[in-house]
């Protein structure tokens, strides 16, 4: 929402594009609040050159890297609402032997990354 978790990703981004042979791609979830909430949060425009992935899409990537916020020791309602439509990918096996890893982030030290993990 604020631009952290996308800072990291960028930063993870290099990493990932650092390895020969390999390119990553970022992309953000679908947001589930309202343009006018947003503005009440003063949450700054997202980054058009980002764009919203499918799960499907989820198929076609050779591995995965998850990045989300903490909220109150949760992963933020986006990701959960986002997973939750992944059930099909699931129950067929289209992930089934991806690497996969995740990095969260949170405002404050023991501010609920560890149960987020």
């Amino acid at each position: 929402m604020y631009g952290h978790v996308e800072g990291l990703a960028r930063r993870l981004k290099k990493g990932v594009d650092g390895v020969e042979g390999v390119e990553g791609v970022l992309y953000r979830v679908p947001e589930t609040l309202s343009t006018e909430i947003l503005q009440q949060m003063r949450a700054p425009p997202k980054d058009d050159g980002i764009p919203v992935i499918t799960a499907e899409e989820l198929a076609a990537a050779d591995g995965v890297l998850f990045g989300f916020p903490t909220r109150y020791g949760s992963m933020a309602a986006q990701m959960k609402a986002f997973f939750d439509s992944t059930g099909q990918l699931w129950k067929e096996q289209k992930l089934a032997g991806k690497p996969a890893g995740f990095f969260v982030s949170t405002g404050t030290q023991g501010g609920g990354q560890e149960t987020t993990a």
